[in-house]
């Protein structure tokens, strides 16, 4: 099976800057997609941003110019590197991915455990 593994998370103040990380590991071919979503108290998860195979990004309005997602194909590992925090910005941020097996399965998609963002005085 996969993993996903997140790490980064934590208590900032406004306007500071936080750098996620997830790392993929088992039985991976290909990751075709990585994706971090988001989840407040009370709200529905959302997507933050994405990032394809063939490294196409797509980012919620709320996050554009400030956030940027990025893989590291040799360490099947996706950062998000997120600037300017706002209190807004607080939620539990979750890694997803789309992967392939080594057996030649069909592509699954995985969850992380998901880590939390404070932005506060």
């Amino acid at each position: 099976q996969v993993q996903l593994v997140e790490s980064g998370g934590g208590l900032v103040q406004p306007g500071e800057s936080l750098r996620l990380s997830c790392a993929a590991s088992g039985s991976i071919r290909v990751i075709y997609l990585m994706a971090w979503y988001r989840q407040a108290p009370g709200k529905q998860r959302e997507l933050v941003a994405s990032i394809t195979l063939t490294d196409t990004t797509n980012y919620a309005d709320s996050v554009k110019g400030r956030f940027t997602i990025s893989r590291d194909n040799a360490k099947n590992t996706v950062h998000l590197q997120s600037n300017s925090l706002k209190p807004e910005d607080t939620a539990v941020y979750y890694c997803n991915a789309d992967i392939s097996p080594l057996d030649w399965g069909p592509r699954r998609n995985y969850w992380g455990q998901g880590t939390q963002v404070t932005v506060s005085e």
